[in-house]
């Protein structure tokens, strides 16, 4: 069912006043750019959304599964990217047609509703980005890390970044010694075991240092030469090897460093605009994602680590890792929602296009034949921001895939979650050669900080919506736009008080990977519902669009129900 033309024109009343609020203008029409350089003048969104999607999840997890697995899951980690779109553009369709933000336009959807007060969909969201707030905790505290593992800012920093250096060269044997000859093999083998024997000793003489025992006898600090202290009967060698980096006790220095990123980060949202946000989102993505092509494109011109075409047509098979069918399924729906636009995302991405000003730049739908010119021609432009940008992360996904994939994988590296920074550097070895750390470490603080200055814009915006539809904020647009740098101050620093008082927020990690499992099938309705209940037909994509977003509500309803199921068993382990 489609609007009839009594829907349409109720439609069309929209109150201009609301529409002026959503853009940083006076509304003014503007006619759509028609050549692919007025097109390209005009992306943006897109581009801020690739920030936060080239993020933890891109860098991290993906390069795991890839790790994990091989190059097996390859046409699956393409087909996330890209199926999930569908579901955008209808959301963005929606938004720049009408002017009505992602919140507000969720607040339209059938179901229990408190009038004033808000819709299901939209407590569900203020739920979501509750526990959303401990995973950028994790994440300013990632940046810290690699902020601390490149200048300590203590002593006990500063020791436990020598035994995180060692960890790394001994990971970087590893990578060496699967194209080294017979002769090097042997002396690369020496060099691993003396590196194993002087972690171990540091690793003895930083737990005497800072660790302190446990056993209600032994309140001294731990003796690597008196191993019987305490009721721990556990010697101090098989203690000390028995710990990663991260099991030994944690300097402060990553909190440390969080302190100025949240406050350098509220301070560059409060008095930066759109304009800001979308140039420094993009050249951080950028910087690292044209380091790892290169070392990917690199890594083909060594013939002992080239991928062949066999393992790229293998890789784009459709196919599932062998073993247990079901847990290859799971996890191969856990690796499609975690990559590509996510629940988060597909809320966002509407504001972003509205501070742009597709919207305001296609006007008030009046009926007129001109409008729905203007419409069509921006919706254009909409659907190019939206594709590029696809292209982006996905290139940059498909890039962090194949390294883990070609590299980690064939070196028989699983990465342990409690020292990724360290390892994951260990990709970039074969062609960046002793650059890699560094190289990695300064990647990785992009692509982390990114992730963070995106989300925490995205959010003040989302959140200002959520306030005037729960009525806790006026229709007045300068008290909204008030409220956005408010909030885009007060948002870092709630996310560096978390990360100090839970430096391991797991739990709340764990429930908003569950929460955004759950929003995702109810975007995907939503999705449908804008398309033939409340967007005009003649603004309606190609019948492909159509096969395409039928498409991607059925994924997202099935990402949704596996990974909730996955997120929910952990609890019960």
């Amino acid at each position: 069912m489609v609007l009839s033309s009594s829907g349409r024109s109720k439609l069309a009343m929209i109150d201009e006043k609301k529409l002026a609020m959503q853009s940083d203008a006076t509304p003014s029409t503007l006619a759509p750019p028609t050549s692919y350089l007025g097109i390209l003048s005009y992306l943006g969104p897109g581009l801020i959304i690739a920030a936060s999607i080239v993020g933890s999840g891109e860098l991290i997890a993906t390069t795991l599964t890839g790790a994990r697995g091989g190059l097996n899951l390859l046409w699956l980690i393409i087909l996330g990217c890209v199926v999930k779109v569908f579901a955008q553009i209808e959301i963005g369709r929606f938004t720049v047609s009408t002017g009505i933000p992602t919140l507000s336009a969720l607040n339209t959807v059938p179901g229990p509703k408190i009038p004033g007060r808000g819709n299901w969909l939209v407590w569900y969201w203020f739920f979501m980005w509750f526990c959303s707030i401990g995973q950028l905790g994790g994440i300013v505290g990632s940046v810290g890390q690699v902020l601390a593992i490149v200048q300590p800012l203590t002593t006990q920093g500063a020791d436990y970044k020598t035994i995180g250096n060692l960890e790394t060269q001994i990971k970087l044997a590893a990578v060496k010694n699967r194209s080294a000859n017979s002769q090097d093999t042997d002396a690369i083998a020496s060099e691993t075991r003396n590196l194993e024997k002087q972690l171990e000793e540091l690793k003895g003489a930083y737990l005497a240092k800072y660790a302190i025992a446990k056993g209600p006898d032994s309140p001294l600090p731990l003796d690597p030469s008196n191993p019987s202290r305490g009721k721990n009967k556990e010697t101090s060698s098989e203690l000390v090897s028995s710990m990663s980096v991260t099991g030994l006790p944690r300097p402060m220095d990553d909190r440390y460093w969080a302190i100025p990123v949240a406050c350098i980060t509220a301070a560059l949202l409060f008095y930066g605009g759109y304009s800001l946000v979308q140039s420094a989102s993009t050249a951080m993505v950028a910087i690292f994602t044209l380091v790892t092509l290169a070392t990917v494109i690199g890594l083909q011109a060594k013939p002992d680590w080239s991928i062949s075409l066999s393992e790229w047509l293998q890789g784009l098979s459709f196919h599932l890792p062998e073993g247990d069918r079901l847990k290859a399924l799971t996890t191969a729906m856990a690796t499609v929602g975690i990559i590509g636009v996510g629940a988060a995302e597909l809320i966002q991405y509407p504001y972003w296009c509205i501070e742009k000003g597709y919207a305001k730049h296609t006007g008030i739908d009046d009926g007129s034949p001109a409008w729905l010119e203007r419409a069509r021609g921006w919706l254009r432009v909409m659907h190019y921001d939206i594709w590029v940008s696809m292209l982006i992360y996905t290139t940059a996904t498909i890039g962090f895939f194949v390294l883990g994939a070609g590299i980690l994988h064939r070196s028989g590296i699983q990465p342990e979650e409690s020292k990724l920074i360290q390892t994951l550097s260990a990709m970039y070895e074969p062609v960046l050669g002793s650059w890699a750390p560094p190289i990695y470490l300064f990647g990785a603080f992009m692509v982390l900080y990114s992730t963070f200055y995106v989300a925490n814009a995205s959010h003040a915006r989302t959140f200002t919506d959520g306030l005037h539809i729960v009525n806790m904020l006026s229709d007045n647009r300068e008290s909204q736009a008030n409220m956005v740098k408010l909030l885009s101050a007060l948002f870092p620093m709630l996310c560096l008080a978390v990360y100090w008082l839970l430096p391991n927020p797991a739990w709340l990690v764990l429930i908003s990977g569950s929460a955004q499992a759950v929003m995702l099938p109810m975007l995907g309705f939503a999705a449908l519902y804008f398309r033939y209940y409340k967007t005009r037909r003649d603004l309606l994509g190609s019948r492909w669009i159509e096969l395409g977003l039928w498409i991607s509500v059925a994924l997202l309803f099935a990402i949704g129900f596996t990974n909730l199921y996955l997120e929910l068993s952990k609890f019960f382990k």
